[in-house]
């Protein structure tokens, strides 16, 4: 190459240096866009019928409860609509809910172990694992729902036999006559003649041919008429009460007899072991959240 051509060349990258800022014989690549991950769905949630302090019972268990408490229901002659039957069972799980919660709190547990051999036993009971899971199917329970249910149910039941097993065997009782009529003027009569010297007794057969208006013997907490139990336990043995009105009527009753320490009888120990459940519940619903699903 000659001097000339020597200097054009070298002229001519010079050139192209300075026009281009530096030859670039590879091209860029393309930008690439970034990649967009779509997120995960968000689960639907479960419909719920209500839910206690955070635990909850699904409207398929809730429903197919409902339907339960109905087939019995038409069995005993009677034949509830939705409407009717759903207060009695939002006020059974409302109660399981809140006896399950209080055997928590009482250290009450189930492991798996036992919870399996309570499953197993059912099974075994309906004729099999497959009739089980089909019971369940038909009754809206998956596996983990159903096991929720069942271990809730054993909770429930642990609470309920240690309130009621807190019922004494004896307590303080009185035997009671009484005269009971339904209206005021005719009861005023009758405490007149007892005020007039009459014989308590001969008047009570009078008005009651059968018991002689002998109530019994009663401890506190067992009549549903609490005016009346109050009267009582005040009076001394051998005295007469005034009137005493509440719902069912108007009583003048008699104290025969009173015992400070009595063994109960088979119908007061349940009738004070389903008073000591209801007072309980009513204590816990107070401190209670309680959310019922809108109908």
């Amino acid at each position: 190459m000659s001097s000339l051509k020597r200097l054009i060349f070298i002229v001519l990258l010079a050139c192209l240096s300075a026009c281009s800022g530096g030859l670039n014989i590879f091209p860029s690549p393309t930008p690439i866009p970034p990649t967009f991950t779509p997120a995960p769905p968000t689960a639907t949630p479960v419909p719920l019928a209500l839910t206690v302090n955070g635990d909850s019972i699904t409207t398929d268990e809730f429903n197919a409860e409902l339907a339960r408490y109905q087939a019995a229901q038409v069995a005993l002659g009677s034949h509830p609509s939705d409407q009717e039957a759903t207060g009695p069972v939002t006020e059974e799980f409302i109660a399981q809910l809140l006896l399950a919660q209080g055997a928590a709190e009482d250290s009450f547990t189930l492991d798996d172990a036992a919870l399996q051999t309570r499953i197993d036993a059912l099974a075994a009971s309906l004729g099999g694992a497959d009739k089980l899971s089909a019971w369940q199917q038909a009754n809206g329970y998956s596996d983990e729902s159903f096991r929720a249910a069942l271990k809730r149910e054993a909770a429930a039941a642990w609470m309920r036999d240690k309130i009621m097993s807190g019922v004494p065997s004896t307590a303080e009782q009185v035997h009671v006559r009484q005269i009971l009529l339904y209206n005021q003027d005719s009861a005023q009569k009758y405490l007149n003649q007892l005020q007039a010297g009459a014989d308590f007794d001969e008047l009570a057969a009078q008005v009651d041919p059968v018991t002689h208006g002998d109530i019994g013997w009663f401890a506190r907490g067992y009549l549903a008429e609490k005016p009346v139990e109050d009267a009582a336990f005040a009076l001394e043995p051998g005295k007469v009460s005034d009137i005493i009105q509440d719902k069912v009527g108007f009583h003048i009753i008699k104290l025969i007899e009173h015992q400070a320490d009595r063994l109960l009888s088979p119908d007061e120990v349940l009738a004070l072991q389903n008073r000591a459940m209801e007072e309980w519940l009513a204590k816990r619903r107070q401190q209670s959240s309680i959310v019922l699903a809108p109908k």
